[in-house]
């Protein structure tokens, strides 16, 4: 066997303002028993050449042969040669109707015991004879004992005997165990963050839920599945009235959603035509004029808890395919991908919008995405009010991250149509940034760490004209005692002399490939190798992705730096603070760690990267209400350079009078701009002005669980 492409042109979305040619005058021969491997970056038309090998694409231009059969050509022949050319999906996890081989058998096998228990049932109704219903009892148990013989399944129980009940699971903390949601001022919106896992959102959070007691408050935690952790991390604060968790997997969903059939939607081939026309207008009106209000009926209607029909139940139809191929340009992508794209997007959405969320006056989302859409969705339901507060653009970083990029590059609204990606991935980024536009116009304010992130919100479809800029704060008196420490270490630094004085640096973070571990194990390396007299403390929890973690363990014993770095894990930092002299943040990615402000609140110099608002925190210009003007505290540097890191560690610890003045500034910015008194007192005005307080009481005297 043998394919031959000759001179093979193509191009996607020909005639659109999206035109991209994808082959120009591609000649191959691949020839029997050889192997041909093609290599190039993503967006390069890899899989665009191969989907021309079976006909599943056909070129604009040239011709392909397979065993010398054009199968561009119509008739028998060409359609057997298609047909003897194979191909794996590109994404394995996506087989038929599951994300595994395993759970397709197992999905179709259910399947089939459930049009099994149907025919018993229709045969019982109708006027079988006793001798058939007989027969049929028989077939089925031969069928089981056939299954277990194959040790796919084993038998089921005897009818007389009774399924054993399972075992009852504990509830999340928080979730009220009589089911009931009192109404509450504020409900916190986030992903798989408060009160089930420390960090520094959920540290902010915490401060703003205690800071305002004369509020009441519920927690939405949007997280994977039921095995994710649930166990409060906090103390449940008595103004905390509940916690509503929410799954975004479909193994959660199996029931519910997969269950769902074309005929639920209860129309005719017309009405289901015009639904999927609906739908994909909609899409392009956000899209093409950023409207929304088209998208959001339709939500109301066939994805939100009071839904009439469960419009996803239209994927796979003939009409939502006829509707997709008239009205969408070619994406060059496979029906399985877009189908597989589809069910994704729909079953996503579905996962944070089809149960129903108790009521509050005002939802606080702290991300866009998945919490925003359950905010807006909720406020629009309830006709009350949402609230955005972006620790980080998650937007941006959610798309960065799908591209494999770094984290801090800019990304604006209109990205997914010029950027030089595959098909799926540009249907992925529509996803992410469509759905921020779809929600940022419902905030009745949004909330920013610093003054950068606005502009760069409004690249993605905030409004600079409801923008505030709260920073995270915290309780500087807290820190009085550490601060001491360290003026008494100073004073001992300048006794002894720099070179003399065992410097401790600390890395205060979790350990994942966003914080720049791996490049502070190099820095580390440098600075051993220059004579610095150094030790780094690395201090968070290490259990978020394993495999990073074991790679930063290679990493420093085939540096040799067992004896120079310690992982302490997670660790209550606070009490650590004064044996440290400089913390360290090589970190890609970040809002406005709180860390900075605590190592600040004890008087510990800085040097980070230059990521999100850590540059306004640590070095730009502070200037107080009665004039008084405060220097930096640190240095800041690029992300991904451990010999800049080494070279700014050693000027800062080189010199004992530059380090003091790092620390008395450090001390001075946090309490004249950074007070968690002033931060709460903020978010209280904020959450009145959204209509919250008109509710009254707290979890114990109002009957809450």
């Amino acid at each position: 066997m043998s394919i031959v492409l000759k001179n093979i042109d193509y191009t996607y979305m020909r005639g659109t303002p999206f035109e991209r040619k994808a082959l120009s005058d591609v000649s191959l021969t691949i020839e029997a028993g050889s192997f041909t491997a093609l290599a190039g970056h993503t967006g390069s038309g890899k899989s665009t050449l191969v989907q021309h090998l079976n006909g599943l694409l056909q070129p604009d231009s040239g011709t392909v042969l397979v065993d010398g059969t054009d199968i561009g050509k119509k008739g028998a022949e060409a359609k057997k040669a298609k047909r003897s050319v194979g191909m794996v999906f590109q994404y394995p996890e996506h087989q038929l109707f599951e994300e595994t081989v395993e759970k397709d058998v197992a999905w179709l096998r259910k399947e089939a015991e459930r049009l099994s228990n149907e025919i018993k049932s229709v045969a019982a109704k109708d006027s079988m004879t006793a001798s058939e219903i007989t027969q049929l009892k028989e077939k089925i148990a031969q069928l089981e004992a056939t299954l277990t013989e194959m040790g796919e399944r084993p038998a089921a129980p005897p009818p007389e005997e009774p399924e054993p009940e399972p075992d009852s699971q504990a509830l999340p903390d928080g979730v009220p165990e009589d089911g009931v949601y009192v109404d509450v001022d504020v409900a916190i919106v986030m992903e798989s963050t408060y009160p089930y896992l420390k960090g520094g959102v959920s540290a902010v959070v915490h401060d703003i839920i205690t800071g305002n007691p004369d509020l009441t408050f519920g927690i939405i935690h949007i997280t994977w599945d039921s095995r994710s952790p649930l166990k409060d991390l906090y103390g449940m604060p008595d103004n905390v009235a509940w916690v509503r968790v929410l799954y975004l997997s479909m193994e959660e969903h199996q029931e519910d959603f997969l269950r769902a059939r074309p005929r639920d939607l209860r129309m005719n081939r017309r009405q289901r035509r015009e639904l999927s026309r609906r739908i994909l207008g909609a899409l392009l009106a956000l899209a093409q004029d950023g409207q929304t209000e088209p998208l959001w009926d339709l939500i109301s209607e066939g994805l939100s808890a009071s839904r009439r029909y469960p419009v996803w139940a239209i994927l796979g139809t003939r009409e939502f395919m006829e509707a997709y191929h008239d009205m969408m340009p070619d994406l060059g992508m496979s029906m399985t991908d877009i189908f597989w794209c589809l069910r994704d997007f729909f079953s996503l959405a579905y996962a944070v919008l089809a149960e129903p969320v108790p009521r509050a006056q005002v939802y606080h989302a702290h991300t866009t995405g998945y919490a925003m859409l359950l905010g807006v969705n909720a406020a629009r339901e309830h006709g009350t009010k949402v609230l955005l507060t972006e620790h980080n653009l998650y937007v941006r970083d959610t798309v960065n991250t799908l591209l494999e990029r770094r984290l801090d590059l800019n990304v604006r609204l209109t990205d997914y149509r010029t950027f030089d990606v595959t098909g799926r991935e540009r249907m992925w980024m529509a996803w992410w940034l469509e759905m921020g536009r779809l929600c940022y116009p419902y905030a009745y304010a949004s909330t920013y760490l610093y003054p950068r992130a606005i502009t760069e919100a409004n690249e993605l479809g905030g409004d600079a004209g409801r923008a505030i800029v709260i920073p995270n704060g915290i309780v500087t008196s807290e820190f009085d005692a550490s601060y001491a420490a360290r003026l008494a270490a100073i004073e001992e630094i300048k006794k002894e002399g720099a070179d003399k004085h065992l410097w401790k640096l600390v890395y205060i973070a979790r350990v994942v490939p966003i914080k720049g571990l791996l490049d502070m194990i190099d820095s580390v390396r440098l600075m051993v190798d220059r004579g610095l007299n150094i030790h780094l403390d690395v201090c968070g929890p290490t259990e978020h992705m394993p495999s990073y973690f074991e790679q930063c363990l290679t990493r420093i014993v085939e540096q040799g730096l067992e004896s120079v770095i310690t992982i302490r894990g997670t660790v209550k930092v606070r009490e650590l603070l004064p044996e440290f002299d400089l913390f360290v943040l090589p970190s890609y990615n970040e809002g406005l760690p709180v860390v900075s402000l605590e190592t600040m609140g004890a008087g510990i110099p800085t040097v980070s990267t230059d990521v999100g608002a850590v540059r306004s925190v640590v070095e730009d210009m502070i200037v107080t209400d009665d004039g008084q003007t405060w220097e930096p505290c640190g240095i800041i540097i690029e992300p991904g350079d451990p010999t800049v890191m080494a070279d700014k560690v050693q000027e800062v610890i080189s010199d004992v009078d530059l380090y003091e003045r790092l620390s008395l500034n450090a001390r001075g910015r946090v309490e004249a701009a950074y007070d968690l008194v002033k931060v709460n007192a903020s978010y209280n005005k904020i959450y009145r002005q959204g209509g919250a307080g008109e509710q009254t009481g707290t979890r114990a005297d109002r009957g809450g669980a």
